[in-house]
């Protein structure tokens, strides 16, 4: 399977500074590790986006928000920024140290790049497109947090149901944190379906997305929170989407699937705390391709995350494989402590199944079991 890889160069300008968790070289690391490893031919074709334009951006945010983003990061590229309004817009772990990249373009790149995989995929050139850059998921309408500009996974669902009408989307972010930008988005809209697997909020950034946390008014049911234990791993993914992913997709059955997360829910990432290994990863890729099933195979990957460097491009690599069935073995790139060989956070994970099913039976036909 011949799937699109959206990528270019100018994606290293995401670089919140030296000293900043976020720099834009994990967008150098990537393509290297991917040609290196796998050439072309059959498997991808890299295709460039343009950079979305502020007609673009008006469908997610604010006009006065992307005006400040748009002054202030250039002034910061240049060594110019002033406070100023900042702490209106953005909160503290946005902003840059040191002489950062071009980062507000660089942002306008990832959702044009989000757009570009929707026209792709819903015009049936490619079945799968995978962005490099996106799952910018804690970006708000008028705020800015968690390292993330302008929120691509919102802008692709908004976009696909403003310009392809369509009415069943169904949202699958596995990023080490809760995607709750997303989550503002779609909070009350019965037209996209939420599925936020994630690292125990109560433990870590940004403190949403607890299991009570399910929709709103029409979009009752439609946010489904799964906050996994610490150091949860292959076991405990394995058997939520067997209980809940993959069911909930079966009923919804979605016109499109729009997944976004990166390497840090792997056990060495460094700023998170969960227990995937690269398997694990590939697993995920390969249940996100298997429930595709149900629309024709049409899924849109959006890929940032991930703040370890040696494993990043593993993690990265191991998930796109799964999705479009990359005959590549792709190994673990160090040892597997002992303590996380076999998964003992199974008991709270089955207790947290059973207890997403509670709150979503009402909803759902498929958790009345």
């Amino acid at each position: 399977m011949t799937i699109a890889i959206l990528y270019r160069d100018e994606l290293k300008e995401y670089d919140f500074g030296p000293g900043h968790p976020f720099r834009g070289d994990r967008y150098q690391i990537f393509p290297k590790f991917l040609a290196e490893r796998l050439p072309p031919d059959n498997n991808y074709q890299i295709i460039k986006a343009n950079w979305a334009t502020d007609e673009d951006l008006l469908r997610i945010c604010q006009r006065d928000y992307i005006n400040f983003t748009k002054r202030y990061y250039r002034a910061a590229n240049l060594g110019l920024a002033e406070e100023g309004d900042f702490f209106q817009y953005q909160a503290l772990d946005n902003r840059p140290i040191g002489m950062p990249g071009k980062v507000e373009e660089a942002a306008r790149l990832v959702v044009g790049q989000a757009k570009m995989a929707a026209d792709l995929v819903q015009t049936g050139k490619y079945q799968k497109a995978v962005s490099i850059g996106g799952g910018l998921h804690h970006a708000k309408t008028a705020t800015g947090e968690g390292f993330c500009l302008y929120n691509d996974v919102a802008f692709t669902a908004t976009y696909l149901m403003e310009r392809y009408h369509l009415k069943k989307i169904m949202i699958l972010d596995t990023d080490a944190h809760a995607g709750n930008g997303t989550a503002e988005y779609f909070y009350s809209d019965p037209r996209v379906l939420f599925v936020d697997m994630h690292q125990d909020p109560g433990t870590i950034y940004p403190g949403t997305g607890f299991a009570g946390e399910i929709g709103s008014g029409e979009g009752i049911g439609k946010t489904i929170n799964i906050p996994l234990p610490v150091n949860a791993g292959n076991d405990s993914y394995r058997y939520v989407f067997e209980h809940i992913i993959e069911p909930v997709t079966k009923e919804f059955q979605p016109e499109i699937i729009i997944r976004n997360g990166g390497s840090d829910p792997h056990f060495n990432d460094g700023l998170t705390s969960l227990g995937l290994t690269v398997a694990g990863f590939k697993m995920i890729g390969e249940k996100v391709r298997k429930m595709s099933e149900v629309c024709g195979g049409k899924v849109i990957d959006l890929v940032a995350s991930g703040y370890h460097r040696g494993v990043l491009p593993y993690a990265w690599m191991a998930m796109i494989s799964g999705l479009a069935d990359f005959k590549v073995e792709i190994e673990e790139p160090g040892a597997i402590p002992a303590s996380l060989r076999i998964d003992t956070h199974m008991p709270e994970t089955i207790k947290l199944v059973a207890e997403i099913k509670a709150l979503h039976k009402e909803y759902w036909r498929c958790f009345q079991d």
